[in-house]
């Protein structure tokens, strides 16, 4: 048995690894991730993650595995900052104010069966001056990240509160990923 990795993030492939599992092969998916008119960000997040996971071709003796990662404020879901502009105001929007960061996951089996779970962890950011959303900003690291931050670096020192999967809000919730794995038939000991 094989798996496969529908995703090129190296922080999935990293987080994987913490498993003690190692993609056989690694391909990203190439889909339109717009949300549909009325979606709500945990029907989005599963939607994506398995349609991430059927985007890769899949040999008889593979299984795929694909994560999503959505950032929400109530129903707004928050994808990647189109520009600097976009990325203050989703910053300024998640200043001090408790949002979700739903990290959905889908495993598909050798009989072409998908699983999927999700972790919804709860994030609140510190208030952030004006200051500090540039400084973030200027330091790059939240570009092409949903919601426009990645707490494994800098912003991590800005969280005031986080319950729930810190593997989840990186990219991958482990337990869940963990229990979908195993659910496959993939050895975890």
């Amino acid at each position: 048995m094989k798996l496969v990795l529908a995703s090129t993030s190296p922080r999935r492939r990293d987080l994987l690894a913490r498993l003690g599992v190692t993609p056989d092969r690694i391909q990203g998916p190439d889909l339109d991730e717009s949300p549909r008119p009325g979606e709500l960000p945990r029907a989005y997040a599963l939607r994506l993650a398995e349609e991430k996971a059927r985007a890769v071709p899949r040999e008889e003796d593979e299984i795929v595995i694909a994560g999503d990662t959505t950032i929400a404020v109530g129903r707004r879901i928050l994808n990647k900052p189109e520009d600097d502009a976009d990325h203050h105001a989703m910053l300024r929007l998640l200043s001090g104010r408790r949002h979700h960061c739903l990290s959905a996951v889908c495993v598909i089996d050798r009989d072409d069966k998908a699983r999927t779970r999700i972790a919804d962890t709860i994030v609140t950011f510190k208030r952030l001056s004006d200051a500090e959303i540039d400084a973030y900003i200027a330091s790059g690291e939240g570009t092409g990240k949903a919601g426009g931050y990645a707490i494994q670096g800098r912003a991590e020192g800005l969280v005031r509160y986080l319950a729930g999967s810190h593997s989840g809000v990186v990219g991958l919730p482990l337990f869940e990923t963990r229990a979908l794995l195993v659910a496959a038939g993939w050895p975890l000991g």
